[in-house]
């Protein structure tokens, strides 16, 4: 069965996750969020309850 075969992929795979891991990750971890999250406590908003008719 040609799937239990690791010669060609094996390869494939661990260069596409060491390619991934040291070069894609670290830049793509450089970039800053547009919307950093804020430290203050947000205002919580309270909505009103359901009055359901049956109950």
């Amino acid at each position: 069965m040609p799937q239990l075969n690791p010669n060609p992929w094996l390869f494939i795979m661990i260069t596409s996750w060491l390619a991934f891991s040291l070069i894609i990750q670290p830049k793509l971890l450089s970039f800053t969020p547009t919307n950093a999250p804020s430290e203050k406590a947000s205002a919580g908003t309270k909505t009103p309850t359901w009055l359901w008719p049956w109950t």
